[in-house]
């Protein structure tokens, strides 16, 4: 093996196409470069020891090892979503799995070159005399001549899809993005107290219509909940999700493949009772749906095994809702989620509490616009509160009777299973006299009565339009891909209801 002046190894490592750190040669010494995620030459470096390769050197130790020594991979990519404070035990399951994912980056977008040298060859002093001849940006890492990159955001990003990291993975990430740039944790999930224990996330504030909760488990056993899940959806029908992960305290982890929690990740994380406890005044009286009988023995489970009474929580079955929306999936798919996903285009992470939770409620939600549902007492609201359909929720419980107001919204068996965004839009000029208007679930009409201070008012909260006149309210009820309108409830509150089907009226 020849060898070469220091001069020649310059320009042989110059010369080089740059190759992925795990290219580098596992049975060879010498001198090597290291080129960053833009390609640009920015360190060299050598095996001086003769019990290191090019291999171990460079895709073990720059990439892989500690970020606080000589590991200049690792110390300039310690940043953003792929920091970790080395030692630190309060935040070592998050800081693991940055960790995973810096190597990863690494692997994917930076290089390095290498020149061969025998192992009798004056190793260390070659080093520094091609050291000595480098340009100084090629040698801008050497004795920690810069400071750590800012995150390459959109690189992550790609690898982070590549690695198709879990919302649990991708929570753990985003707070040591936070803690790198110096918040405790500004995300919405687990936040750390002092001693290191982490505290729940602040619930939600309502009124809600329904919710949809759902766990994940360590193992087979029932009650070893992980993670929890609520999707809370509002009279608007819009979703707000709280998920926490929750210890077990457990050592038999089954399941992790399925949802990527560990035992590390729940280290100091909330108990089942504390969950429960903190949940238990939000979902009393509350109806609360589960995809499937699992999610309400896993909690009555948990219970068991802890001697505390299960929660008397009004508990439905969002699969029933599906089997009477879309009977058609029967023997073709079923009704399970991920079946539900691909038919209804549902957009989640499936073995997620909270993704899970939230996919539970949107089926619930689509349900209810294309099925003749019965309806229950949504909370109260003030006069300027948004009451969605009047004052009732959707519910779909097997066996119940339907009532006749509810039916009434149904204007032919051809609307029932049909979405009101996908029908064409209802054409409002008169024919003889006649107009086409919404229809509310419970079976009243968008109609001239419902003026209010001299204006129409119609739209979503925070979208709504004033129009003084009942055809130019109906036209922009005609433009909206789901027509709502206010008008005044049972109670003579007034809310914003909305509508499921059209129909045609004489004009008054």
């Amino acid at each position: 093996m020849t060898i070469h002046t220091a001069t020649e190894i310059l320009n042989l490592l110059m010369r080089a196409t740059p190759r992925p750190t795990s290219d580098a040669p596992r049975d060879a010494r010498g001198i090597y470069g290291l080129f960053d995620h833009t390609g640009t030459f920015r360190y060299i470096g050598s095996t001086s020891s003769a019990a290191e390769t090019f291999y171990k050197r460079i895709h073990q130790r720059h990439r892989a090892g500690s970020e606080s020594t000589s590991h200049y991979f690792s110390r300039m990519y310690n940043t953003g979503r792929m920091w970790r404070q080395r030692k630190d035990p309060a935040t070592k399951s998050d800081g693991d799995v940055a960790k995973a994912l810096r190597n990863a980056f690494i692997a994917r977008h930076c290089g390095c070159t290498w020149v061969e040298l025998p192992n009798d060859a004056d190793i260390p002093g070659l080093e520094a005399r091609v050291i000595a001849l480098a340009p100084s940006d090629m040698v801008a890492w050497n004795r920690r001549g810069m400071d750590a990159y800012d995150e390459p955001v959109a690189l992550v990003d790609a690898v982070i899809e590549e690695l198709r990291l879990s919302p649990v993975q991708r929570a753990a990430i985003g707070r040591q993005r936070d803690r790198h740039l110096g918040g405790a944790s500004a995300r919405q999930g687990a936040r750390e107290t002092t001693s290191g224990q982490i505290s729940l996330p602040p619930l939600p504030k309502g009124p809600f219509r329904f919710f949809a909760l759902d766990v994940e488990t360590a193992n087979n056993d029932r009650g070893s909940i992980c993670q929890v899940g609520v999707a809370c959806v509002r009279p608007d029908d819009s979703i707000e999700t709280w998920v926490t992960l929750v210890d077990p305290r457990t050592d038999s982890w089954q399941f992790s493949y399925l949802h990527g929690i560990t035992n590390a990740m729940v280290n100091g994380a909330p108990t089942i009772d504390a969950v429960i406890d903190a949940l238990d005044g939000m979902l009393q009286g509350s109806t609360i749906y589960q995809h499937s009988g699992f999610d309400r023995s896993a909690i009555r489970a948990a219970c068991d095994c802890r001697a505390r009474t299960e929660p008397q929580w009004n508990w439905l079955n969002s699969v029933s809702t599906a089997r009477a929306a879309w009977p058609e999936l029967k023997g073709n798919g079923g009704h399970g989620l991920a079946s539900l996903k691909s038919h209804l285009g549902l957009r989640f992470e499936h073995h997620d509490a909270g993704e899970d939770a939230r996919a539970a409620a949107e089926v619930v939600l689509l349900a209810e616009r294309c099925t003749p549902l019965k309806r229950m007492p949504q909370p109260e609201a003030a006069e300027d509160d948004v009451l969605d359909d009047s004052d009732f929720a959707m519910t779909n419980t097997p066996g119940s009777a339907i009532r006749p107001d509810a039916l009434r919204a149904v204007v032919s068996a051809s609307h029932i299973r049909t979405p009101i965004s996908s029908r064409p839009r209802a054409d409002n000029q008169a024919e003889g006299g006649a107009v086409r208007v919404p229809v509310a679930a419970d079976g009243t009409t968008f109609n001239p009565g419902l003026a209010r201070r001299g204006y129409f008012t119609v739209g979503a909260k925070g979208a709504e339009e004033k129009h003084d006149s009942f055809d130019a309210a109906l036209e922009a009820l005609n433009r909206m891909d789901k027509p709502r309108w206010r008008r005044p409830n049972a109670a003579g509150n007034w809310g914003i209801v909305s509508g499921c089907s059209w129909k045609k009226v004489e004009r008054g």
